[in-house]
């Protein structure tokens, strides 16, 4: 396993507080994804490193609000 994963906030990468709901989870990875997509952020390279990481830690919290 990753260390870095180990010791990661995906709530703080979401900018979360860690009792949010499955539903906050969801709603807030969605207007994230939204806005650093890189399709809607051609040659942005920052905005894709954001959206990889967000989607990074949805992909962990997310399993719960699916």
């Amino acid at each position: 396993m990753n260390p870095d994963w180990v010791e990661k906030d995906f709530y703080k990468v979401l900018g979360l507080d860690k009792s949010a709901s499955a539903d906050e989870i969801k709603k807030t990875y969605r207007k994230l994804a939204k806005e650093l997509h890189p399709d809607a952020n051609p040659d942005n390279a920052k905005a894709e490193a954001c959206f990889i990481k967000q989607k990074a830690a949805y992909d962990v919290l997310g399993s719960d609000a699916t």
